[in-house]
């Protein structure tokens, strides 16, 4: 096995990268500034960037020795994403963001950052038979930037034979990695349900057909879908997180609008929440004399489910760059979710978790107002992508 190149030396161009960006956060599909910043430091580099991809995306790719554009050889895709949320940042450090109401909350500013460390050392040391593609994706959250990418031609104009991803994980301790054949994030959809009625005055309700309470019955019988539908040994989150109707206090409304998501770690499962959905909400409110229309809202994401060969490899990279001890390869699926359930659609790869240990105040977790990436995962992060991408063309290509 050949040596890795050392990050140390730019460790320090990295960190006030990262802390640049973190400064600076952009909405899904707004990430111009980002973009812009992503590609200056390619392109610095020497790679050639192509951008448009999604919007907002854009990709590079490192030739390893005697390769080329037009002489490839096998190509791998490693992904990260550059998108901010819809947070106000409660962090006082001087890299806080000064977007209001806009954060790097989830560590993609970091993610960002590993995958431009990394193309640094394959760049400096370009001694694998190969090419990686670096994408660099837009709108993860909630936006579906990796089907936008796919949907613009992602793998035709960059053929990959496998794509990994990295999320960095606030319940793993800084040090650790973490990966599992199967699914390690859950799909998730969308709902809304409009519980018609007929409204009239609150002093009076024999006259009307309240839907409040209606949809107050129809969220709780939700719930048997997951208590009584759903294998116990299987996993699943239904959540109303919004409900909406009336005007003022003493009017019945004629509408009540519910809202919510659905996760599973199965296909089949999903399904099974979607026909259920419709069966409890059309029969709840059909016994009050109302009616629901259930309908699926934009956003729906499938599972993020790796692929065994892929994920295998993944976790014995992860034991060389952190050591047996420090790595778990069948660790517990989450419910949150993730774009990159598209792309493992239609590449064979894997998605792991870097160890992020507290972000920020002790505890919180992803999407937290006082969230913060953990910079000492710069490095790591950077040099686990360098050694994936020069072990992967170091094993023999698969039929």
């Amino acid at each position: 096995m050949r040596s890795t190149p050392d990050i140390t030396p730019h460790l320090g161009q990295l960190l006030k990268f990262r802390r640049d960006l973190h400064a600076n956060p952009e909405l899904r599909y707004e990430e111009r500034r980002t973009g812009d910043k992503v590609a200056a430091y390619l392109t610095a580099l020497g790679l050639t960037v192509h951008r448009g991809l999604g919007q907002t995306g854009l990709v590079a790719t490192i030739h390893g020795k005697g390769r080329s554009k037009d002489n490839p050889g096998r190509c791998i895709g490693i992904r990260a994403d550059m998108d901010a949320l819809p947070v106000t940042e409660i962090n006082s450090f001087d890299y806080a963001s000064r977007n209001q109401g806009c954060m790097h909350a989830c560590g993609h500013d970091g993610h960002t950052t590993m995958l431009l460390g990394a193309a640094t050392l394959l760049a400096q040391q370009p001694d694998f038979d190969g090419s990686v593609h670096l994408i660099f994706q837009p709108g993860e959250e909630g936006g579906a930037g990796a089907k936008a990418m796919m949907d613009d031609g992602l793998f035709e104009k960059f053929p990959c034979e496998a794509v990994f991803a990295l999320h960095n994980w606030p319940s793993l301790p800084a040090g650790q990695m973490a990966v599992r054949v199967g699914p390690i994030m859950a799909s998730t959809l969308r709902f809304q349900i409009k519980v018609s009625g007929k409204g009239g005055h609150a002093a009076m309700p024999h006259t009307t057909l309240d839907p409040i309470p209606v949809a107050c019955a129809i969220v709780t019988q939700l719930q048997t879908l997951v208590s009584r539908n759903t294998d116990p040994l299987d996993s699943a989150v239904l959540t109303v997180g919004q409900i909406t109707g009336g005007t003022v206090e003493n009017i019945i409304p004629d509408d009540a609008i519910i809202a919510g998501t659905v996760r599973t770690l199965k296909k089949e499962t999903r399904e099974m929440f979607i026909e259920g959905m419709k069966r409890i909400s059309h029969h709840v409110a059909a016994a009050h004399q109302c009616t629901a229309e259930f309908t699926l809202r934009p956003g729906a994401y499938p599972n993020t489910t790796n692929h065994a060969r892929e994920a295998r490899f993944m976790a014995s990279v992860m034991r060389e760059a952190v050591g047996d001890d420090n790595t778990f390869d069948d660790v517990l699926p989450a419910m949150t979710a993730e774009d990159f359930g598209f792309m493992l659609e239609a590449v064979p790869g894997a998605y792991g978790w870097i160890g992020n240990g507290p972000g920020g105040k002790a505890g919180v977790s992803l999407h937290n107002p006082a969230y913060d990436f953990n910079d000492d995962n710069l490095g790591r992060g950077a040099k686990f992508w360098d050694l994936l991408a020069r072990r992967w063309f170091e094993q023999p290509a698969q039929d």
